[in-house]
């Protein structure tokens, strides 16, 4: 039986090289030792296998049977060890990084970000929350990896997959007149203070071109920047708002009333978006997976 653990790839190598070039003195060249070195670990490898590895054929030399078959097998050999080495660095690539996330909205990430840290706690994950349109240009500006984003983007050099599909709902207090209502009517809204995101927001946006495919038009109370201002300031004023279901599965509902609206508001896709490349580090692809596995999921 062979001794393949004494068999180590320094022989191998030294094999290979002497196969590629079928020339003793050539091969101990390319190695950096001396021919003689090179001819005692020849003799060495084949008194291990028990078999003759190369013959003479005047000033040439040729594999035999034996050596063919080992030169297949030790070039198998080496492939594999290139896909161990392959791997092993993009595992300790993963253990390591910066990921930039353009986020409309952080409730987007909330579900998937306590998982992927766990899974990969030497990833610094950066997430900074503006509106869609700046996600959109800082991603193809290389100043985000990815962003979380309201489907449709019209932007050629972007790729996206679909994460989630989202419902809006009319959120009011506890205390509100509206709060035993089982839905409203969208037209009964024109007497309620109304507080919304500013308009260069993508969800506000929406709700505008919701209410203009019905012939009615916004005039909200209150702008703000964030959802969770909003939310606020409709408790506190006892005001309405308009939110995703998304959102409001990451707060406290305790003090609010979800109210559906009729006609309701159509759902809206939610994605991932990042910049069309050949290549993609691991740590990236990694990320959009398992952004898509988490909703799946869900």
């Amino acid at each position: 039986m062979i001794e393949v653990e004494s068999m180590d790839l320094r022989l191998l190598e030294y094999f290979l090289a002497v196969c590629e070039e079928l020339h003793f003195t050539k091969a101990a060249e390319k190695l950096g030792i001396s021919q003689p070195t090179l001819s005692q670990q020849i003799r060495i490898l084949e008194s291990r296998l028990g078999a003759t590895l190369f013959y003479r054929v005047g000033k040439k030399i040729q594999m035999t049977q034996a050596g063919e078959v080992l030169q297949y097998h030790a070039r198998r050999i080496f492939s594999e060890v290139h896909q161990i080495h392959m791997k092993m660095d993009e595992i300790n690539l993963m253990q390591r990084g910066k990921i930039t996330i353009g986020c409309s909205g952080n409730h987007l990430l909330l579900p998937s970000l306590a998982t992927f840290q766990k899974k990969y706690s030497g990833i610094e994950l950066s997430i900074i929350d503006i509106a869609t349109d700046e996600i959109i240009e800082k991603t193809l500006n290389h100043e985000f990896e990815v962003g979380i984003v309201l489907l449709p983007i019209n932007e050629s050099q972007l790729e996206h997959k679909v994460l989630f599909k989202d419902e809006f709902t009319l959120v009011v207090s506890n205390e509100h007149p509206l709060a035993e209502n089982e839905y409203i009517h969208i037209k009964d809204l024109s007497g309620h203070s109304l507080f919304l995101l500013q308009e260069k927001y993508l969800t506000r946006q929406y709700i505008d071109g919701y209410f203009k495919s019905l012939g009615l038009q916004i005039k909200p109370a209150v702008e703000l920047s964030d959802m969770h201002s909003l939310l606020h300031m409709t408790i506190l004023n006892q005001g309405i708002t308009i939110l995703p279901k998304s959102y409001l599965n990451t707060v406290d509902t305790r003090k609010i009333r979800q109210i559906p609206i009729i006609p309701s508001i159509p759902l809206k896709e939610v994605g991932i978006v990042y910049r069309k490349q050949k290549f993609m580090s691991s740590t990236i692809k990694e990320f959009i997976e398992h952004m898509l596995q988490s909703y799946q999921s869900v």
